[in-house]
């Protein structure tokens, strides 16, 4: 086992020449990459990316929430990161009094920054290969069941000992390279994150959905929050005596912008990847599961973008959802389109084939025909556990009332539960939404794969309309004060709700029928694929392997680029305010922008202030809000988007198309100073020139 750990280690350390494009490299490891980034043009070094003796940029970037990422940009806290990042806390704040959605926020002083109950940032502290450590004990004897356990039990004493000493420390172990790779990742969590500023969604999420994921993009994607601490700097509950936390690195600002050509870096947590899976697995995303919940959630958006539109009420309550539900729609679309246009499967069953006729006769021969007979097996019942997700579980009152249920005995949690949950719900969208979820279940999933209980329940109504009806009559769960009332004597009533038994039967289901299956043949594929990234290697030596992405922080490179997406049309790389003057239509909510920015635009002399720009750096979801550097280091943007026809970089990276797409920080700059008259803030920000 020992000697297999060696050899590997010197497998994945055996760096050799790649695109400067494509790649999410570990920052510890940057010392590997740094010639070919100094090549490139970066006039650092690795320790001024990744140290663990001195500040470096690390200690500037953080993981925002749980599935973004954000940059500190002064001594006092303040963080950078995009609009949709903090979007769903901006909603929060809102009302039909006070829409800070619609109008933007702007704290004039530290007194007015806005708590955000549950959001945390975390901060890295360091990394370190474990491998060895994690192992320890294993041997190629042993079963899997216990590898497993003796991993655990390995994992769980290397994070005891990396968090002993408290004060907001958390670990993870992560397996990298399916497991023949790992890595502690220690981090410090702030618990008190104020908002700052967020300009109006009209600049925030300028073009909404009709430009997500396109280019040109001329969205001011940005909101600004500072982290609070106690008074020793360390991580603390809200508290109206929590002070500014002071980072140990903060960065600093570039005004000069970028031009084609110029080297750039994201440093963020990209959330998952999945670049050396088998053609089976691509050809399942692209030909199947995409175009199905593309169907799906196109049907939900309908629904919910018609009430809409007829109610500003309604329009905050569901803002925030909508855009949750469409990120992905929007996404799934370039992405198959992406697959298909790129030849992704029959690249991959090609390298397949080559693979095949090395390995024929030794230790990995067979090995990529038993994944494809495991996607066989899994497949079937991986397509009914999505449209369960995308289906039954997308009915808000439904979830409500399980949430609620598990909760009867905590009535100040009960109470917090209902309260959030009414606040942005509008029960006619919901029911509208039952009844087409239900009946796509009922029309679209193979009877062998649905619930006795449902196809009997259903024939027991004699339609999708007159169940919706009588749940929604009869349920407890849509009316508040009862919801109020309830407690643990009303238990017998409450499993009796229509929403719940409707609830619980899925639960069961899925978990006696889908879940047991799909958890033992995908712990066969991760097994699986075990062999074939260790196999991969040995069969390409010289090629350069990065883990893929698992929302832990990473490092991507390239250059400020556009692209051709097709014939006869060539993307420049920045887009400008007169683009936003171009798209501007006060009859369409997405393209309303704020009159401030007309007036400000016919004054003359800023046809060319940048907004945006693209580059060839290799993002994913989780990038968002990454810090966008230049060759100096020096803050030129943050990412927040990649370009619809590269969204399948997930699985292919392609240097034609893969493109990510960032806010210029000028055009932070001069919302924040000519829209929201904060340019108080520039006082403690730090300008490289």
């Amino acid at each position: 086992m020992k000697k297999t750990i060696i050899l590997l280690a010197m497998a994945l350390l055996a760096i050799q020449p790649l695109r400067a494009d494509e790649g999410m490299w570990l920052p510890a490891l940057i010392s590997q990459r740094i010639d070919d980034m100094q090549k490139n043009g970066f006039r650092l070094t690795a320790e001024d990316i990744y140290s663990i003796n001195q500040a470096s940029l690390k200690d500037a970037v953080v993981l925002f929430g749980s599935g973004c990422t954000g940059e500190l940009v002064s001594d006092d806290g303040l963080l950078l990161t995009n609009h949709h990042c903090g979007y769903s806390y901006i909603q929060r704040h809102s009302s039909v009094e006070h829409d800070y959605l619609k109008d933007g926020f702007w704290a004039m002083s530290r007194s007015e920054e806005l708590p955000n109950r549950g959001l945390t940032v975390s901060f890295l502290e360091r990394m370190d290969d474990v491998t060895a450590e994690v192992l320890k004990g294993c041997h190629d004897g042993m079963s899997e069941a216990d590898r497993d356990a003796r991993i655990r039990k390995n994992s769980d004493a290397l994070i005891k000992k990396a968090t002993k000493d408290g004060k907001g420390l958390q670990a993870r172990v992560e397996a990298l390279y399916y497991g023949n790779q790992y890595y502690l990742f220690i981090y410090k969590v702030y618990r008190d994150v104020r908002l700052v500023g967020a300009p109006p969604s009209s600049i925030g999420k300028f073009g909404g959905e009709t430009d997500n994921w396109m280019w040109p993009r001329h969205t001011g994607d940005f909101s600004i929050f500072r982290i609070y601490a106690g008074r020793d700097n360390e991580p603390a509950d809200y508290s109206a005596d929590n002070v500014p936390f002071h980072p140990k690195r903060s960065m600093r600002i570039s005004r000069t912008g970028v031009k084609p050509g110029d080297f750039t870096f994201v440093y963020g947590c990209p959330g998952s990847t999945r670049e050396y899976v088998i053609g089976e697995d691509v050809h399942y995303i692209g030909y199947e599961s995409d175009p199905r919940k593309i169907a799906l959630r196109t049907t939900r958006l309908d629904i919910q973008k018609k009430y809409m539109s007829q109610s500003q009420a309604v329009r905050i309550q569901y803002s925030s959802k909508y855009a949750s539900v469409a990120n992905a729609w929007k996404k799934w679309q370039g992405e198959s389109k992406g697959i298909v246009r790129l030849g992704t499967v029959a690249s991959k069953k090609a390298y397949e084939a080559r693979f095949r006729e090395w390995a024929r006769g030794g230790r990995y021969d067979g090995l990529v025909d038993k994944l494809y007979g495991l996607y066989e097996r899994r497949n079937p019942y991986y397509l009914a556990s999505e449209y369960y997700s995308e289906t039954i579980r997308t009915i808000e009152l439904v979830q409500f009332a399980a949430q609620v249920k598990n909760r009867l005995g905590d009535a100040r949690a009960k109470s917090e539960l209902a309260e959030t949950f009414f606040k942005d719900y509008y029960q006619p969208i919901d029911e509208e939404i039952f009844e087409a979820m239900v009946g796509a279940f009922d029309s679209q999933v193979d009877d062998s794969f649905k619930p006795e209980w449902f196809r009997q329940t259903l024939a027991s109504y004699g339609s999708v309309k007159a169940w919706r009806d009588d749940l929604f009559a009869r349920s407890i769960f849509t009316d508040k004060a009862r919801v109020l009332a309830l407690g643990e004597e009303d238990a017998a009533a409450v499993d009796q709700d229509p929403a719940i038994q409707l609830s619980e039967a899925f639960a069961a289901w899925y978990s006696e029928q889908i879940s047991p299956v799909l958890s033992a043949v995908n712990k066969d594929i991760n097994l699986a694929y075990r062999d074939y990234m260790r196999a991969q290697m040995e069969f390409e030596p010289d090629r350069a392997f990065y883990p893929d992405a698992n929302l832990t922080l990473r490092v991507a490179y390239g250059h400020v680029e556009g692209y051709s997406p097709s014939d006869a049309i060539e993307y420049y790389p920045v887009s400008t305010l007169k683009g936003i003057i171009e798209k501007d239509d006060p009859d369409i909510f997405d393209y309303n922008i704020p009159q401030v920015l007309r007036d400000i635009y016919a004054e003359g002399g800023h046809d060319d202030q940048p907004v945006c720009f693209l580059a060839t750096n290799h993002t994913s979801g989780g990038n968002s809000g990454s810090p966008v550097m230049n060759a100096d280091g020096a803050l030129v943007g943050i990412n927040f988007d990649r370009v619809w026809e590269g969204t399948m970089s997930d699985v292919a990276f392609d240097p034609a198309f893969c493109r990510n797409i960032s806010l210029d920080i000028r055009y932070l700059l001069f919302v924040v100073e000519h829209v929201g008259h904060a340019s108080y803030l520039f006082d403690e920000m730090h300008f490289a020139d």
